[in-house]
């Protein structure tokens, strides 16, 4: 950052809270040095011309000359704004499974699925049957019709889609801005332009094709979509793939503050950990594992679950 390498000895989350907390040490300290150098100047202000204390005066505009602001440069790591408004508050009624199962190329990989989802549920689901998380998420947003079972969302939910593998989306001639106009509400290219700014694309961004655009461009206009949907219900499947660190971190925080509902499946662990209180478990046999606790608790008080956790990581490894 800044143009330099610093070494931090610790993981991620070490870093991000040092860091932090490193600049806000350094604003309290310049906080504190402003007050003194205002203390100071109002002494002088007030006593220079008086004889008597004329030599404090003297002695604190010394003191004043000595005191240094500490120089606060812009950090060169560039943070996107994610921020999930729903147009509409939840209702209690959000969504119902019952007895979902689907084959793909003759593997059951869902096998008589049913949960209920909570008025402030944020359920991530986990383990290592990718197939059967995104075929859960494209039956639950009508894009594939179960072999068994049904699903229904409450009258008073709206959902926002992210899915792993976004191709369709940006096979076609427009540019950024008109994309994202396609799905705006406002027709209004101030309006949209103020989303495409919040996920750091510039002005000139507006008019480049979609379908020239990098991995991680064509995430972060698929979250753009998804704020300005107003959507009160959020599907992610997999969407820090192709994300720097900063863009995770934005998105991860987005979705702790957003105060509607969400589905997710993501391989960062902190992520999972930090945003889901409910966690489902796909396993092998298409069946699940349903837990309303946080993530680590999930696995602290399972250890089959720590053991497939576990396989399904030295799995992803050796791939």
């Amino acid at each position: 950052d800044y143009g330099k390498i610093q070494l931090y000895a610790g993981n991620y989350d070490f870093w991000y809270e040092s860091s932090q907390l490193l600049i806000r040490q350094m604003k309290e300290a310049n906080k504190k040095k402003e007050e003194k150098i205002k203390e100071l100047q109002e002494f002088i202000s007030r006593f220079s011309a008086n004889a008597s204390k004329s030599k404090q005066a003297t002695s604190r505009k010394r003191a004043l000359e000595k005191i240094e602001l500490d120089t606060m440069k812009p950090s060169s790591r560039k943070y996107p704004y994610i921020d999930f408004r729903p147009d509409r508050e939840i209702g209690n009624e959000v969504l119902t499974v019952e007895h979902i199962s689907k084959t793909v190329n003759g593997e059951k990989v869902l096998d008589d699925v049913s949960f209920i989802m909570g008025h402030d549920d944020k359920i991530a689901f986990v383990g290592g049957q990718e197939l059967a998380k995104t075929t859960l998420f494209q039956i639950l947003m009508g894009e594939l019709e179960p072999d068994e079972g049904s699903y229904k969302w409450g009258v008073t939910t709206s959902q926002a889609y992210f899915p792993k593998d976004n191709t369709a989306e940006f096979d076609n001639d427009l540019t950024i801005a008109e994309w994202l106009t396609g799905y705006s509400p406002v027709k209004d290219v101030t309006y949209v332009r103020g989303f495409l700014g919040r996920m750091l694309f510039a002005g000139e961004d507006g008019v480049k094709k979609v379908k020239v655009l990098s991995g991680g461009e064509k995430v972060r206009c698929l979250l753009s979509k998804m704020m300005i949907s107003g959507a009160n219900c959020l599907v992610f499947d997999e969407p820090t793939n192709h994300l720097d660190m900063e863009a995770i971190t934005s998105l991860n925080n987005g979705l702790i503050k957003f105060p509607g509902v969400a589905l997710f499946s993501c391989h960062d662990h902190q992520f999972v950990q930090t945003t889901a209180n409910r966690i489902i478990e796909i396993l092998p046999d298409g069946k699940i594992v349903d837990k309303i606790t946080t993530y680590d608790e999930y696995l602290a008080n399972d250890e089959m679950a720590r053991k497939r956790t576990v396989f399904t990581a030295q799995k992803e490894d050796e791939d």
